[in-house]
């Protein structure tokens, strides 16, 4: 998609971007001295040296060079493709709640569907080696919400986040979406294994962006960046597992200095996955069990009807486990309630039934072919996900 700034504002706005030590916030400052950025870019090398820092002086010099001016020339070149834009703070596109941020990005490199950034959104992070419980629970509530007008925000790192874009494109071609924010350069793919996937966001009219140069490469400082991005661009963030140190709780924290609302699936308290969540529900962060939760939490916005999709029949039956969990009912099992809503094994069973091995395992063996429960690689038994 063609941008509608010219070259040489957003060459501006790019040489910026790319200044070594320049980050949002000190450009912030360098524009307050200048009426926009392309004036920043014509002035003096003497008018800089009496604004700036010796080594930020030198860093402009720098941005002013052949290198520099090459890969403005190749991100130029990246903007002139289909569905491929630069957006920056003078862009009309450019999302609002993102620019209200003290360290908005200078710019982003936006490719798919635009239109993402106008809608309602709300953020789902969670820890890279999710249980299978958590992605489920991150699919059902992403598709829930995503069935209701609320694009899903993520940051397409395995686990959650990637669980999080798939349940926002099971709503459907009625469903609002999904933008997945990259902490590599908007044509590098991480992890690799998501390539299918970031294909699968765009041909449904979902949106990637990045800060990141083109071809910047996966670094692990560029992750607490992406997620700053995540928050910014959505009203609420949910947690669904997380360790008590670990990248979602930071995206959480950031989300209180936004004055973003926060959202937290408690789990079992056998799980360090479940430490972060509850730690930020004792810290005052909403305890949710259904997509209903949040979505009464956010009802004070309220946006137009032209954003709210139409849902019809079908797609409405996709993500009911995230509606209506609490309504399903439960088997007749003398055991059902020993077996509890954590892994447990036949020998902790036992004794808490009192039952003769052969009845227990009758019983067992009913539940199994019936799906209400199921058995784990370690011969543990979990009750099954229709069911909890």
């Amino acid at each position: 998609m063609p941008h509608t700034l010219s070259n040489e504002v957003l060459t501006a706005w790019l040489r910026l971007s790319m200044t070594p030590g320049l980050g949002p916030i000190l450009s912030q400052r360098l524009l307050s001295h200048f009426p926009n950025a392309l004036a920043a870019e014509r002035s003096a090398p003497e008018q800089l040296r009496a604004l700036v820092p010796k080594a930020l002086f030198e860093g402009l010099l720098f941005a002013r060079g052949e290198s520099v001016n090459r890969q403005i020339a190749l991100a130029l070149k990246w903007a002139e493709g289909p569905d491929q834009t630069i957006l920056t703070p003078e862009h009309p596109l450019y999302p609002g709640l993102l620019r209200q941020t003290a360290d908005a990005p200078m710019v982003l490199y936006a490719k798919g569907n635009l239109s993402r950034l106008a809608q309602p959104a709300l953020a789902i992070v969670g820890a890279r080696n999710a249980t299978p419980d958590g992605l489920e629970n991150a699919k059902d509530f992403a598709c829930a919400l995503a069935r209701r007008g609320w694009c899903v925000v993520s940051g397409l790192a395995q686990g959650i986040d990637a669980a999080a874009h798939r349940g926002a494109l099971r709503a459907g071609e009625h469903g609002a979406g999904t933008i997945a924010v990259l902490g590599t350069g908007a044509d590098v793919i991480y992890p690799r294994n998501h390539t299918d996937l970031s294909r699968n966001i765009l041909d449904s009219g979902g949106l990637i962006i990045s800060e990141f140069n083109l071809g910047t490469p996966a670094r692990p400082q560029h992750f607490p960046r992406r997620n700053r991005i995540v928050t910014g661009l959505s009203h609420g963030v949910l947690v669904v597992e997380a360790a008590l140190k670990s990248g979602s709780l930071l995206t959480a924290r950031l989300a209180v200095e936004m004055d973003r609302e926060v959202f937290a699936i408690p789990g079992s308290i056998h799980s360090p996955l479940s430490r972060g969540p509850h730690a930020l529900i004792q810290d005052g962060a909403k305890l949710v069990e259904t997509a209903e939760d949040i979505l009464n939490e956010l009802s004070m916005f309220n946006f137009p009807d032209s954003t709210i999709p139409y849902i019809s029949e079908k797609s409405a039956t996709v993500c009911a486990s995230a509606s209506n969990a609490a309504s399903r009912s439960e088997p007749h099992s003398p055991i059902w309630n020993a077996i509890g809503y954590d892994p447990i094994s036949e020998d902790t069973l036992q004794q808490r039934t009192n039952m003769l091995p052969a009845i227990l395992q009758c019983e067992l063996l009913t539940l199994e072919l019936n799906g209400d429960i199921e058995r784990r690689p370690n011969g543990s038994i979990v009750r099954a996900r229709k069911r909890t």
